[in-house]
């Protein structure tokens, strides 16, 4: 294999230019040319492809978001899209692509390699729910940037003795606001995955105050089942809170900023190991972290269901809220 591709694809996340960069650098190592292809598969269908070498990916390794851009399409949802993305890059002579992104974006690396293009997944989202890997690139850096506005924000709630609520990411996975709930010292989190109701919420607040804290933190996933300005405004309401209550919507922030060390670590690894994957003829595949090794996961193992949280998580984070 003497030409590879690659893209990122989906919803960014930090650590995606250090995948970029060693895949890069390690399809140099093996004497293959690499192409970017920008915005993703919407970039693939119009053949936006661009030749990268070293100096390309230098000095990128520290930048969050990611230089060859990502977009979502539904053409290529078609038969009719995803023939028309294999003449493109049969047309730039590609023989191997690595796809960068999450849960739909290995959905459509998948749908290439059924349709016999040489494909292999990295795994990254900052929702940590792929299958087949303990971590996606990205995670660890968007929750540290969430845990440091937690306890930017414990430190006024403390203050003015309120409750906040803080509604991080996580739409259909409640990942970073467990995580944030239990190493950020929240006194209630909600997910998607576990119904609490509004007054369940209310009364968590009530008793925090009677115990005499100064302070209330909630973590909320913005899938759980009830918008966060819906509880907040359900609470104003209540009298027999005893916190003021105050919103706080992370929103974006939590996609941007410097990769972690761990992410870049974990992109570096997840690339390089990718273009080894191709170059030993394995396709239709995710490269994974399993404890400290990489593993490689069949797509269509990794798209026909969804990591989950233990119930030890939750059982810690109630425990730890007294």
């Amino acid at each position: 294999m003497k030409r590879i591709a690659v893209m990122t694809s989906g919803g960014d996340a930090p650590g995606m230019n250090a995948a970029i960069r060693a895949v890069v650098r390690t399809g140099l190592e093996y004497e293959m040319e690499v192409y970017g292809i920008r915005q993703a598969y919407t970039g693939c269908l119009n053949g936006d492809f661009e030749l990268l070498t070293s100096r390309e990916v230098s000095g990128i390794l520290q930048r969050g978001g990611t230089i060859l851009q990502t977009a979502r399409n539904e053409e290529f949802r078609t038969l009719q899209g995803q023939r028309r993305a294999l003449r493109r890059l049969n047309e730039h002579g590609i023989e191997g692509l690595v796809v960068i992104g999450g849960d739909g974006s290995l959905r459509g690396a998948l749908t290439l390699c059924q349709l016999g293009f040489p494909v292999v997944g990295v795994p990254g989202s900052i929702d940590n729910d792929i299958w087949g890997t303990d971590m996606s690139i990205g995670v660890d850096t968007a929750l540290n940037t969430i845990i440091d506005a937690l306890d930017r924000i414990r430190d006024t709630a403390t203050s003015h003795q309120r409750a906040f609520l803080i509604e991080v990411m996580g739409r259909n996975c409640g990942y970073l606001a467990l995580m944030a709930g239990i190493l950020g010292g929240a006194e209630l989190v909600i997910t998607p995955e576990q119904h609490v109701s509004m007054d369940d919420v209310a009364q968590s607040l009530i008793d925090s105050y009677v115990r005499g804290k100064t302070h209330a933190v909630a973590v909320i996933a913005e899938g759980a089942s009830y918008h966060v300005t819906e509880l907040a405004a359900f609470l104003e309401n209540r009298k027999d809170v005893g916190f003021e209550i105050r919103l706080s919507i992370l929103g974006h922030i939590q996609r941007g900023g410097s990769p972690s060390a761990f992410d870049r670590r974990l992109a570096s690894q997840l690339g390089m190991r990718a273009v080894e994957a191709l170059r030993d003829g394995n396709t239709g595949v995710m490269v994974g972290m399993n404890g400290r090794q990489i593993q490689l996961v069949p797509l269509e193992e990794v798209t026909s269901q969804t990591r989950e949280m233990t119930d030890s998580y939750y059982e810690l984070a109630r425990i730890l809220s007294r």
